[in-house]
């Protein structure tokens, strides 16, 4: 289990490093643009992914508190028990990004954002590292889920 931690924490790690290197040195809203797709931006999120309850009138800030430490338990519990490898990869992951933007909302009310991928003036919605490793896990489990299974 510890190196499922582990894993965690260096995600832990990265994202609060990067968020920290976008508030220190990239004023809100600005924006950096790196490629023709690409942009560094500093913006916030108040909800969920694609900025689900962002509109709400701040009680969305506790509930997503609430719900990041849950998940987190209920990972770190999973996380116990024999599965297999990329299975707890996949949950530590998710720990990892949950933590990460848990941070955020204790300490700023909101989450760092500044990830902005773009194509033919669509942008997708910014995000940020503890996204990144919450999707890559979903990849990962959804790919486990479709592969057949050899007992």
């Amino acid at each position: 289990m510890r190196k499922w931690l582990s894993l965690a924490a260096l995600i832990i790690a990265l994202d609060q490093i990067s968020k920290w290197a976008v508030l220190t040195s990239l004023p809100l809203y600005a924006r950096i643009e790196l490629t023709g797709f690409f942009n560094l931006v500093h913006v916030r999120n108040e909800g969920a992914a694609f900025s689900l309850l962002a509109d709400q009138p701040g009680w969305q800030r506790f509930f997503f508190i609430a719900l990041s430490l849950t998940v987190s338990a209920l990972i770190i519990w999973w996380l116990r028990k024999p599965a297999p490898i990329l299975q707890h990869a996949a949950f530590a992951l998710i720990l990892g990004g949950a933590i990460g933007n848990g941070i955020d909302r204790i300490i700023h009310g909101n989450v760092v954002d500044f990830l902005d991928f773009h194509l033919l003036g669509w942008h997708w919605p910014a995000f940020n590292v503890a996204d990144s490793a919450i999707v890559l896990a979903a990849g990962i489990l959804l790919w486990m889920s479709l592969r057949p299974q050899h007992d």
